[in-house]
């Protein structure tokens, strides 16, 4: 008797894994083909791997990690809420100008230049916070 194995599904946990590639190389502004080209893959696997529809092996998330400059374990954070609302970890690594935003501050490498950018974003997160109770 032969035995009938099915094919491996992707999980919620692949597609989370996928949208953080998405999010991440977005906020990078490289190209699925750039990275598929980067990792030995075509954009259309990126693609499937962004969708969640195929799983990322170890070796190639680790890869995928190293092109990104990120640590592997970036794709593994769980959901939580942040500490400063109710959004998960995943609403922001899904938000492109969040990530965008994140990889343009890292960029900054004079401290007191990252600092005065810093003043600016908590400043204008004030004034918007104050609009809204007013």
């Amino acid at each position: 008797m032969t035995t009938v194995t099915k094919p491996k599904l992707a999980t919620e946990a692949d597609r989370a894994i996928g949208s953080r590639i998405a999010a991440l190389r977005t906020a990078q502004g490289l190209s699925q083909t750039a990275l598929g080209h980067a990792i030995g893959v075509s954009f259309q696997q990126v693609q499937k791997y962004e969708k969640g529809r195929n799983r990322v092996g170890a070796s190639r998330l680790q890869l995928i990690a190293d092109q990104l400059k990120v640590p592997v374990e970036t794709f593994f954070t769980e959901k939580r809420p942040a500490d400063t609302g109710s959004e998960t970890v995943q609403a922001l690594f899904d938000d492109p100008e969040t990530m965008e935003l994140v990889a343009a501050f890292r960029a900054i490498q004079d401290r007191t230049m990252r600092s005065g950018v810093l003043s600016i974003v908590k400043a204008a997160a004030l004034i918007q916070r104050d609009r809204a109770e007013a």
